[in-house]
């Protein structure tokens, strides 16, 4: 079978970029990234890359098209597909059959992470904009148990801003990687960052999403810092 021609991203999008932020890349993934500018997007852009629009303001649509854009270059790379995740009822990536992967946007910055799910059942990956000590306070009671925020005290107000940035994200790639695998919605207090340092995370189910996963299971994370953007990953392993 012939390999799809990549396609080149549109103006309002960046060159891809395969360089693997991870500080411990999945085996047998691919993770594909770019930069993307909504004031550069066109609704022609989409026609340009062969994606259906999705409706919204400029700034939805270029980060909707940049995250579909590293989806399928993901999925060329990795298995030779040309191929771009619909969106699905619970408006969550649909990725072919034998695939496990996950998407994500944030500050201009786009990517998404696919492997096989005979590897890698379960995907979650999550890209946020560092917060500010304001921010990180005004938010801290939403994000965080009350013994995470006891954790906190401990810590000085840059490094609070930083722990309460990386337990957003984490819980964010927690949140992708199990609900395709038990169909819940859970919260930020469903769940708990146990530890989180040197890149490397463990979090702990707070509440029961199936008989498979119930409070009190443990998994492992990871996350690095990188342009004042916080990138993690939860993933589940066949």
């Amino acid at each position: 079978m012939t390999e799809p021609t990549p396609f080149s991203p549109p103006p309002c999008c960046s060159a891809f970029d395969d360089h693997d932020r991870l500080p411990k890349p999945l085996a047998g993934s691919h993770l594909i990234g770019l930069h993307f500018d909504p004031l550069r997007f066109t609704p022609e852009d989409f026609a340009h890359c062969d994606i259906s629009p999705v409706p919204g303001v400029a700034k939805r649509q270029c980060e909707y098209l940049a995250g579909r854009l590293c989806a399928r270059e993901a999925l060329r790379r990795l298995k030779g597909y040309d191929f771009v995740p619909a969106v699905g009822a619970d408006r969550a990536p649909q990725w072919p059959p034998g695939i496990s992967g996950s998407i994500t946007h944030g500050d201009n910055w786009a990517a998404a992470l696919v492997a096989e799910t005979r590897h890698w059942q379960a995907i979650g990956l999550d890209v946020e904009r560092l917060m500010g000590p304001e921010r990180a306070e005004r938010l801290q009671q939403e994000i965080l148990t009350s013994e995470e925020c006891r954790r906190l005290l401990e810590l000085d107000e840059a490094a609070r801003a930083l722990r309460i940035s990386q337990t957003f994200s984490l819980k964010e790639s927690l949140f992708k990687a199990l609900y395709p695998l038990t169909l819940t919605r859970f919260y930020f207090h469903d769940a708990e960052l146990l530890e989180c340092n040197n890149g490397s995370a463990r979090l702990r189910l707070l509440t029961d999403l199936s008989p498979q996963w119930r409070a009190g299971r443990e998994l492992d994370g990871q996350y690095s810092l990188f342009d004042g953007r916080v990138l993690s990953l939860v993933a589940v392993a066949a």
